[in-house]
């Protein structure tokens, strides 16, 4: 695989455009075949194996990107050039509450709840394991995100190109985040990550272009398997809302796969109309994860006596938190006119609040029970 990233760093193939439709939307519809395929069949055929392969991939390029990074501040030219504080972007949002639903993944992410539920739990060994799968796989995740920092705060300064010129230091970083709508979007902040963590590779001996398409293929390798693994999950949440209707596997994956189509396609022929819900994402996901928090919360009301406030307390943080940046959120879409974002986060809203009533009255009806019988599992933690 790797020596088809340097054959096609040197000799590149671009998907032609074909019935209408360019190279993005044609890649779209390919790769939703392959999610509606991956998810309707079992893990072990083609999830796992896919997963076993990605997984040396994280290894290698986190690998590569800490030799850069060595290499970089010992033997390179590897400083900190954006500034330690900026607290008012031009164009940004307030910083409370939205650095909340900014920072998830390694920190606390909902939709690593719904893939922690949905596909890990069936396929650890024993209940034992998912103290060391789960809780290692978010300080791997905590690892790569201070390596990201890295390439974005500093590597980035080693060289960045912009209108013909390479610029260096404060000038590169700049240039890049010469506002917060240049930077904001979902395109930039991969861009951003790549040509620094090229520079870093560069230190070690990678050309400079071959970085480029070897972080790139790192990149959308993991964006294939969120695509994957959160088309199954969709499936799940589907046949468990409404058994009877979408009993069936096939057809409540293709029914998935159809507002997905619908999705991508609604901006037109090229394949980017979901990029349209993106403002969306982080307080979406971060309200899952208080309602994880809160689940965790109820499980363990009547099993602790004072226990469940580990979950309890992050839950009713996060639940403010993203509240309150979603209320923004409405008013901010409100005054763009953005009238299909307005409509979504007001359903994500009231289903917050309806789901927070439904877990209050629940937690009040729930008393705790006496000392229970502790799992192998429950006392290793």
């Amino acid at each position: 695989m790797y020596s088809t990233i340097v054959i096609g760093t040197f000799i590149p193939l671009e998907m032609p455009a074909f019935a209408g439709l360019g190279p993005i939307a044609l890649w779209t519809i390919i790769l939703l075949i392959y999610a509606f395929t991956a998810s309707v069949l079992p893990v072990t055929q083609l999830l796992q194996p896919r997963d076993y392969i990605n997984a040396y991939q994280l290894v290698i390029a986190m690998g590569l990107l800490v030799l850069g990074v060595f290499f970089s501040a010992f033997g390179g030219n590897l400083h900190v050039v954006a500034p330690a504080v900026n607290a008012n972007p031009v164009g940004s949002p307030p910083l409370w509450p939205f650095l909340f639903i900014t920072i998830a993944c390694g920190a606390i992410s909902g939709f690593h709840s719904l893939v922690s539920s949905g596909t890990t739990s069936k396929q650890i060994r024993k209940e034992s394991d998912s103290l060391f799968v789960g809780y290692g796989g978010m300080l791997t995740e905590g690892a790569l995100a201070t390596l990201v920092i890295i390439a974005v705060s500093a590597g980035i300064g080693m060289g960045y190109t912009s209108g013909g010129k390479t610029l260096i230091g404060l000038q590169a970083w700049t240039a890049h985040y010469s506002s917060w709508a240049a930077a904001g979007g979902l395109s930039s902040k991969i861009g951003a990550f790549i040509d620094g963590s090229a520079n870093l590779l560069g230190s070690i001996g990678i050309p400079k272009a071959v970085s480029l398409v070897l972080m790139g293929v790192f990149v959308a390798s993991f964006a294939g398997t969120t695509l994957d693994s959160a088309t199954r999950i969709q499936r799940y949440v589907l046949q468990d809302t409404f058994p009877k209707t979408f009993k069936n596997r096939y057809f409540a994956t293709a029914v998935v796969i159809l507002f997905a189509v619908v999705l991508v396609f609604s901006s037109g022929a090229n394949g980017k109309g979901a990029l349209a819900l993106w403002p969306l994402f982080g307080a979406v996901n971060q309200t899952l994860a208080a309602l994880a928090l809160l689940v965790v919360t109820i499980y363990l009301r009547p099993r602790t006596k004072w226990g469940w406030l580990i979950s309890a307390l992050p839950a009713a943080f996060m639940f403010i938190m993203a509240g309150w940046a979603a209320v923004l959120n409405q008013v901010r879409f409100g005054a763009g006119h953005h009238i299909l974002l307005q409509i979504i986060n007001l359903v994500i809203i009231l289903s917050m609040v309806w789901v927070l009533i439904e877990a209050i009255m629940k937690f009040s009806k729930t008393k705790y029970e006496g000392k229970p019988e502790v799992s192998n599992a429950e006392s290793s933690l």
